[in-house]
Parts: structure tokens; sequence; C-alpha cells
């Protein structure tokens, strides 16, 4: 039956899979602008440049990827060959964007434009299928819901993994010298990542198919998309969303090294806050089953924005403070995280439901392309802020440069968290509209069987 339920093997399977990407992802997320800045040796300003003009491409690139996603038919399924197919690019990849060729300044900077698109393409090539998957995988709600909650389980221990190892990797593999650093530890991520791929390929299964009548053409999903409230309100949640995860990502481990004074207190500054996350992400399944999803969503991102806004009233030597503002900040951001993807599920039911035809991967497309632009305009954001306020690489700052670190670790992100929450009033698919679409498209289903 379609409304089965998924085994604990095929959950945390595919959960994996979402573990093999973020060991690439997060540690873009943390590291990238402080790697191109500090040890590859491009400015600021151009690396926040390199992060938009990616954007462009990926703009042209992902929805590319959702209809060939939804037009591949193989004995394994839409989206599964894909995991598989990408694994191994994506692990070289991820291994040859942090790598420090000596090359002149502009060399270095075609270097890493090179190799960030490719990773990018590869990424969603990758990412696009993995997401989509979740939506045909099962039409129980509960299971989708649990499923997105293993998911986001198993990346944030890839996540507590690069924060508490990656930093000191770098430094053990270097012994001072940050670029060799990098090159071993991207080497390890990159490996167990490809691993991780395969499992996911092999443990998981396609279960619920497009209509069988369905010969909607590009220009039709299109116009559904366009059309779809639900998807237009979750697509500017994404992107918003992102911006600020990346924003706020890529300042912290300046914040230590600059502003706090005092670079050692990185690493458990984010396992402690990444341990509070998953317990977030574990209560997320119960809460919104109670509540619906839509509401916890608001509710986790208002609290997440009034302890993001804490850090610009505590003083960088309190750093008892400083630490208990970030569990209490990402307790509340872990109700939020597996339920972005549980609600696009959902978003192809309802387009599914209205319009009687289904388009998972271009739906899924767009909302990989939001969240690809929010880490690089994030990023951007931040690498212009620096260089707004007299940021110096690796030098002492002044107290302009300190105060555009502290108002990018609080007051900005603390904002746009609250303009993610608003939009979420927007998003009509409440608890009693998401059980109508999935008992109206079970008897459609059962029907066509």
């Amino acid at each position: 039956m379609l409304s089965e339920k998924l085994s604990i093997k095929e959950k945390v399977g595919y959960a994996l899979g979402d573990t093999a990407a973020n060991f690439i992802f997060q540690t873009m997320i943390m590291f990238q602008l402080s790697f191109y800045t500090d040890t590859f040796g491009i400015t600021a300003a151009a690396a926040g440049t390199l992060l938009i003009v990616v954007r462009v491409w990926d703009a042209i690139f992902d929805p590319i990827m959702g209809i060939i996603a939804d037009k591949t038919n193989t004995k394994f399924g839409k989206f599964r060959p894909w995991i598989l197919w990408t694994a191994v690019p994506f692990g070289i990849m991820g291994f040859l964007t942090f790598l420090t060729p000596d090359l002149s300044p502009s060399g270095k900077l075609i270097y890493a434009y090179i190799t960030y698109i490719i990773l990018m393409m590869v990424y969603s090539a990758n990412n696009l299928p993995y997401s989509a998957l979740s939506g045909v995988m099962t039409g129980n709600l509960s299971e989708r819901t649990s499923l997105s909650s293993y998911r986001f389980v198993f990346a944030m221990l890839a996540q507590l993994i690069i924060q508490g190892l990656a930093l000191p990797m770098v430094h053990y593999f270097g012994q001072g010298d940050n670029a060799i650093g990098y090159q071993y530890t991207m080497g390890i991520f990159s490996t167990i990542a490809v691993i991780l791929f395969l499992i996911t390929f092999s443990t998981t299964k396609e279960r619920i198919q497009p209509p069988k009548d369905q010969k909607a053409t590009i220009r039709e999903h299109f116009s559904d998309l366009f059309k779809n409230g639900p998807w237009i309100a979750m697509f500017v949640l994404t992107i918003i969303l992102f911006i600020t995860l990346s924003m706020r990502g890529s300042v912290v481990i300046y914040y230590f090294k600059y502003y706090v004074g005092d670079e050692s207190y990185f690493s458990l500054f984010n396992v402690l806050g990444t341990v509070s996350t998953i317990i977030g992400i574990l209560f997320s399944k119960k809460v919104s089953i109670l509540y619906g999803k839509r509401n916890v969503f608001i509710v986790g991102l208002i609290f997440t924005a009034f302890f993001t806004f804490a850090f610009k009233l505590i003083p960088k030597e309190s750093i008892n403070i400083i630490f208990a503002s970030e569990i209490l900040r990402q307790f509340a951001y872990g109700f939020t995280i597996p339920l972005l993807w549980a609600m696009m599920a959902d978003v192809a039911d309802y387009s599914e439901w209205k319009n009687n035809r289904r388009a998972t991967g271009i739906i899924f497309s767009a909302i990989v392309f939001a969240l690809k632009a929010g880490l690089g305009i994030g990023g951007a954001i931040t690498g212009y802020i620096l260089a707004l306020y007299g940021y110096i690489p690796n030098e002492v700052q002044n107290q302009e440069a300190l105060n555009g670190i502290n108002n990018t670790m609080s007051i900005f992100p603390a904002i746009t968290f609250l303009i993610c929450a608003i939009t979420l009033f927007f998003y009509k698919i409440d608890k009693k509209l998401e059980i109508k679409i999935t008992d109206d498209l079970a008897e459609r289903r059962l029907k066509t069987s």
C-alpha cells in the first residue's frame, strides 16, 4: 500500500544520504568563506561575488535538473539512480573545491569559480533527486514527518562531526599549514560521503508514481508551479532561511577568532548547539502531529530569532551565557528542521490533488535552487559586510570590523528569521487540508492501481 509504514532500515538508509551530503555541505556553510579569504588568499569581496555569480548559473541548471529527474525512468526508479550516479563525482568535487593550487591571484579566482560551479551542479544532480525521493517513498503523512526526522537527525550527526572535528583535523593534519590540513580533512570527509550515498541507494524504494494517464508538458508543469500558493510561500521561506543560516554560519568562526578573541571555543560551541538541535528534532514529529507543521515551524522560528538577537546583548567575556544562548537557540530551531522537507512533499501532493498532475522533481528542484541561492547569497552578504566594515584577514580588527562581525552574528539573522516566520502565514496547507489531500489522493490511486 502507498501509505505503508517504512522500516527503520529504510529510514536510516535514506537518512544516511543527508549525512553524506552534509560532510561537504556543512563544511561549505561553516568554512568556505574563511577558507577562501584566510587560506586560499581571495579577498572577501571577490569571494562574495563568486558566491553570487554561481547562483545565476544555478537558476538555469536547477529547473533543468528537475525536468531531467522527472523524465528519468529506470528499473531503479526516477530519483534513486541519481544518488548512485553522482556519488563519486560529489566526493571528487568536494575534495577539489578545498584544494589550494599555487596560482596567481586571478588563477586562484578562476580555479575557485570552476570547482565551485561544478560542485554545485553535482550537488543539484544528487540532492534534488534525493530530496524528491522522500515524496515518493510513502504517502503517509506521519511517516513522511518521521522520515524527515530521521533524515535530519543523521544530517545533524554529520554537522556534529564537522563542527566538532573539522577545525581540529585541519590543524592536526596541517601542523600550521591550513592548506594541507583542508586537503587531508576533505579527502576523508569526501570518501565517507561516497560510501554513505551508496548505502542510501541500496536501501530505499520508490512507491508513488505519477498518474498513468499523465501527459503534461513542461510548460504546464511550470504553470502549475507558479499557481501553487503553498509552493511560492515555501520557495520564499527557503531562500530567506538559507541566506540566514549561511550568513550566521559563515561568521561564527570570525566571531570567536576576532570578536571573542579565542578560536578554541569554536568547536565546542558548535557541538553543544548541534546536540541541542538534535534534541529539538526528536520532539518535532510529536509536536507537529498535535499542532500542525506550519504552526510549529512559526513558533520555532520566532524563538530562534529571539535567542539569535540575544547575542547582540551578551558581553564577549560571558562565555557561559554565549554557550547557553546558543543551546537554547539551536533547540528552538531543531523543531523546524524536519518540517521544511516534509511540507515540500505535502506541496507536491497538493499540486497533484489540485491539477491531477505530479511533478515532484520540478517542485523540489526549485526548492533546492532556493536552498543553494540562500547559501550563496548568505555567504556573499557576509563577505560584503566584512569588507564594508573594514575586515582584514589574519589581523587584529578595529572596532568597526568587530561591530560588523557581531551584528552578523545577532541582529541581521534575527531579522531574517522573523521574516521567515511571517512568510509561513501565507502557507495555507493546514492540518485539516493535509488530511483531506492525503485521503483524496489515496482514493484516486486505489482506483487507478
